[in-house]
């Protein structure tokens, strides 16, 4: 039966249950960090995230027998810029967080593509089978991406000030705080989204080994 580019179907169910975990690590802190900034305000919100994304790296290396980059590099930045928050009591570094870590991500795949540096491919080379071509084709549309994702962040957190100019409290919830954090939690269905969106071209390039299998001559065939 032909795979259409996608892992066997023997490995399909395992291969299920690892990204259900992983995507469970990925919206633990996210989760909490949204439901803690409605209830007790932002700095809490950032101080339990913090404390969340180190668990959930952790939980990744135990359950998932290693910790991917994306991950590594995202739960690096809440810890940088959470700490320079909580010190400076200032809302504006972890607010501008996920515009340099997207910014990051957006530079790495649209600059390797200069290079010729397939880096989706190494993200996703275990899940999917694609045509150089076609790796390509789905790089630079990451990197489109979360460029939209790191100005979104900003365009969202100007906006949510503007509509509500009063000022922050310490301790207590801020309007303007929980429509910033519900963009955040808005970018998981746009994600998906997204991510649907490329189905077309994965089945456009994706590497078929049984057709390409059957074009070959059998061995009665070959045979003298």
């Amino acid at each position: 039966m032909a795979s259409n580019g996608l892992v066997p179907a023997a490995g399909a169910a395992e291969t299920l249950n690892l990204h259900l975990i992983k995507l469970g690590l990925d919206l633990f802190p996210l989760v909490l960090f949204f439901v803690v900034n409605w209830i007790q305000g932002i700095f809490w919100a950032t101080a339990l995230c913090m404390a969340a994304t180190v668990i959930s790296l952790i939980l990744s290396r135990v359950l998932l027998k290693r910790v991917p980059v994306m991950a590594l590099v995202t739960g690096a930045a809440v810890l940088v810029f959470g700490s320079l928050t909580l010190w400076m009591q200032n809302d504006f570094f972890i607010k501008i967080k996920p515009t340099i870590v997207n910014s990051l991500f957006a530079s790495a795949m649209l600059g390797g593509l200069a290079f010729n540096q397939l880096f989706v491919k190494t993200l996703l080379g275990d899940a999917l089978s694609l045509k150089d071509e076609g790796w390509r084709k789905l790089q630079w549309r990451w990197g489109l991406f979360f460029v939209f994702l790191a100005v979104l962040n900003v365009v969202v957190w100007y906006v949510a000030d503007l509509v509500y100019p009063s000022p922050h409290i310490p301790g207590v919830p801020h309007p303007a705080d929980q429509l910033w954090s519900a963009m955040k939690i808005g970018n998981i269905p746009l994600t998906f989204v997204f991510m649907m969106s490329q189905v077309g071209l994965l089945q456009r390039f994706a590497i078929n080994p049984d057709k390409d299998d059957s074009n070959a001559p059998s061995a009665d065939e070959s045979s003298p």
